[in-house]
């Protein structure tokens, strides 16, 4: 893919969890926390940590034992962020904090164990007060995109605890990540509107969203969501997921790529639609459920099962600079041993709180449980493009028929963070286990035939992840 560097064209721009079809982003208060997690999901993850069931306890272990969910962790913050060719690169500082900053928000969510907020607190702080630029290539556009949204969902994990110091964090947010995002998708760095692969709109989508609910900012937050359905790049709904078969499955884009990035851009669109949902917007259901149609097809491709790919053909380059075109015409190979830790979540929703059968979810959720986050899938950027951890926040009971078909419902709920209510941020360990719904723990979907005690465990990445676009390196990053 052709990279426009930073000085071409385009300028540098400085519910619960029971709930189950929507409401609007306009009705009421956003929700706090409400992106990746609300707090009947905190508290659900507490409760049945405590009560040692499964397979929340394998969740939990693989959140604790990870190098960046330790409340030792010190930041290394920076006042200018380097991503791309041709700059001093850096960004590996900033998403080992955002994902340590994550893993030890979540870890005091479920333990109550105040040394952890004080971790997390403490990393962000720290960067609100020393960042001031994202730069680079194109790649700053990935930046921007990634880790916006994920240091955004970091900061609502605590965003009510003592000594966060939220306004500054939240005008970092808004004067050096989204800026970039909405200039990415608005003009694509100046380039043609396919140049650039569907996973670059999802991650500025992603970006847009989480910063709108983080800084209670509607007009944001109704943007990622009106381009996720018409936006004109490649990365809305439609263009990301353009062939719908009669199998029920529908053609992921990218597929006709490589599987790395295809992997990426499902992890990053169900990022989206559950930051939506959690905030009253059913994105899952949207366009009679054309994601989970996308959703089934990787998974079933990732699998190494067959499926149809349509021809597609995108162009190329950027008004006079560079034109030209390129045609994926059939899917690309596979290797079922690639993990990401994307599956939990997106199975849990359509199978567990609306109740319905997607069996290749099924499947690839449970034979990669129990997922783990940033640092687990490897040392490149690409192991760290998700948070992860879906088996401990996302697995939840089968809803009743009447929750299934309801909407989404979110509550606002003030600053804090604590699921059993109120604005304080009392960890969510002090709420009560969930009356009557503990022994009912599917782990990844509908079917029960793929217990999770027989998934193989997240597997080692054959060879690295992705070729580097850049012929000079030996691997890829998958964000790009």
């Amino acid at each position: 893919m052709l990279k426009i560097a930073g000085a071409a064209a385009g300028a540098t721009v400085a519910g619960t969890a029971l709930a189950a079809a929507p409401a609007t982003a306009a009705d009421g208060a956003f929700a706090h926390p409400g992106m990746l997690h609300t707090r009947a999901d905190l508290h659900r993850m507490a409760t049945q940590v405590k009560a040692g069931a499964e397979p929340y306890t394998a969740g939990f272990a693989r959140l604790t034992a990870n190098r960046h969910a330790q409340s030792t962790w010190t930041a290394n913050p920076q006042a200018t962020v380097y991503r791309g060719s041709g700059t001093p690169e850096n960004y590996a500082t900033l998403y080992n904090d955002i994902h340590a900053a994550y893993q030890n928000a979540l870890r005091w969510h479920v333990t109550g164990d105040a040394a952890h907020a004080d971790t997390a607190r403490d990393i962000l702080n720290a960067w609100s007060a020393s960042l001031t630029r994202l730069d680079g290539s194109a790649d700053r556009f990935l930046a921007s995109g990634l880790y916006g949204y994920q240091f955004a969902n970091a900061a609502e994990l605590v965003r009510g605890h003592d000594g966060f110091e939220l306004a500054r964090f939240q005008k970092m947010m808004l004067d050096v990540f989204h800026p970039l995002s909405e200039d990415f998708l608005a003009h694509h760095n100046g380039s043609y509107i396919t140049n650039y692969w569907a996973n670059w709109d999802l991650t500025n989508i992603a970006s847009v969203l989480a910063i709108g609910i983080l800084c209670d900012d509607r007009a944001k937050a109704e943007r990622a969501v009106e381009y996720f359905k018409h936006g004109a790049g490649m990365g809305s709904v439609k263009n990301a997921i353009p062939v719908v078969y009669a199998d029920g499955l529908a053609e992921w884009v990218e597929a006709g790529r490589d599987q790395g990035h295809a992997l990426l851009g499902v992890g990053l669109m169900g990022t989206i639609c559950e930051m939506a949902w959690n905030q009253g917007i059913d994105l899952y259901g949207y366009d009679d459920s054309r994601f989970l149609k996308g959703a089934q097809y990787v998974a079933k491709w990732s699998l190494g099962g067959d499926v149809p790919y349509t021809s597609y053909t995108r162009k190329k380059g950027a008004p006079g600079i560079w034109s030209g075109s390129e045609t994926a015409s059939a899917a690309a190979a596979v290797d079922p041993a690639m993990a990401r830790p994307i599956w939990a979540m997106i199975a849990n929703h359509y199978t567990r709180r609306r109740g319905l059968d997607a069996p290749h979810l099924t499947k690839i959720a449970a034979r990669f449980a129990a997922e783990g986050g940033g640092g687990d899938y490897g040392p490149n950027s690409g192991g760290y493009d998700q948070l992860g951890f879906g088996t401990l926040a996302f697995t939840r009971p089968r809803a009743t028929a009447a929750e299934a078909t309801a909407s989404p419902t979110p509550t606002a709920s003030g600053s804090g963070t604590s699921p059993s209510g109120g604005a304080s941020a009392t960890p969510s360990s002090s709420a009560s286990p969930l009356g009557g719904r503990g022994g009912d723990l599917a782990a990844t979907g509908s079917s029960d035939l793929p217990a999770w005690t027989a998934a193989t465990g997240v597997a080692a990445l054959a060879g690295g992840f992705l070729l580097l676009r850049r012929r000079d390196r030996a691997r890829r990053d998958t964000g790009e």
